[in-house]
């Protein structure tokens, strides 16, 4: 089993790098060529590079630390932290440049913790173990996605619609329906990509938990278990955390005026 599963890996060698740098320099060229950034600069290009030199080498790094910390729990608890932590800056600075990209960390732990901490008494999770490393990490990739997505729609559309607020106001709703009922259709956009993925999965997009254990040499109706767990997790995790991230922008906690 041990060399199915190592013959079918992607082989690491000089060939693989070759493939991922080409890979990386069309990706940047794409971007400058036809100028992929908001103010049609060279921007998104430079952050393209940023992005897969930082992925490899943080990639890198983690799979050392991983390797060490699934066999100490307290290392493990440290590292889901560091996780939970990196999302919550990365969520909140893409929504808002001010102080209060802080109340992101709210969308990001509030729907993953409980479904993580339900999963260990229930079996399907050890701590310390290797398993519960990728499936936080997907969750929380996912609940970072939707609050990255809701937040910047719905702040869009509150600054957008401003008039249709104030009316709301002079009739006399409260500050947070009055947002309410601006930006929260908007905001629900957010949940499309987890809904696509979820409908389309097997006869469009063959994801990477499934994908993963195949080429880790299991068999295909385990691994389409984990899938579907992992998908209808994620619904759940993102459909709380845009409902969070509303709420959040509704009670103008998350906001993007100046200090």
């Amino acid at each position: 089993m041990r060399h199915l599963a190592a013959g079918t890996l992607l082989p690491v060698n000089p060939t693989l790098a070759v493939a991922l740098v080409v890979l990386l320099l069309v990706a940047t060229a794409v971007a400058a060529v036809f100028r992929l950034s908001p103010d049609e600069s060279y921007a998104r290009a430079r952050e393209v590079v940023t992005a897969g030199v930082r992925a490899a080498l943080q990639l890198a790094a983690v799979s050392l630390v991983i390797g060490w910390a699934v066999h100490h729990t307290a290392a493990l608890l440290g590292f889901l932290f560091v996780m939970f932590a990196v999302a919550t800056r990365t969520a909140g600075r893409r929504i808002t440049p001010n102080g209060t990209w802080r109340w992101a960390v709210l969308p990001i732990a509030v729907p993953v913790v409980p479904v993580v901490a339900a999963l260990v008494p229930a079996g399907l999770l050890t701590v310390p173990g290797i398993a519960v490393v990728p499936v936080t990490g997907i969750l929380i990739g996912g609940a970072l996605t939707a609050t990255v997505l809701a937040g910047r729609r719905a702040l869009d559309e509150a600054a957008g619609r401003s008039g249709e607020i104030e009316a709301a106001l002079s009739l006399g709703f409260p500050d947070r329906d009055a947002h309410l009922e601006v930006v929260r259709g908007a905001a629900s956009d957010a949940l499309l990509p987890a809904l696509d993925q979820t409908r389309t999965v097997g006869l469009v997009t063959l994801p990477g938990a499934f994908v993963g254990m195949l080429l880790g040499g299991a068999s295909p109706v385990p691994a389409g278990t984990v899938q579907v767990f992992v998908l209808i997790a994620l619904l759940a995790v993102e459909a709380l955390s845009v409902a969070l991230t509303v709420e959040l922008v509704a009670r103008r906690r998350l906001h993007r005026q100046g200090p």
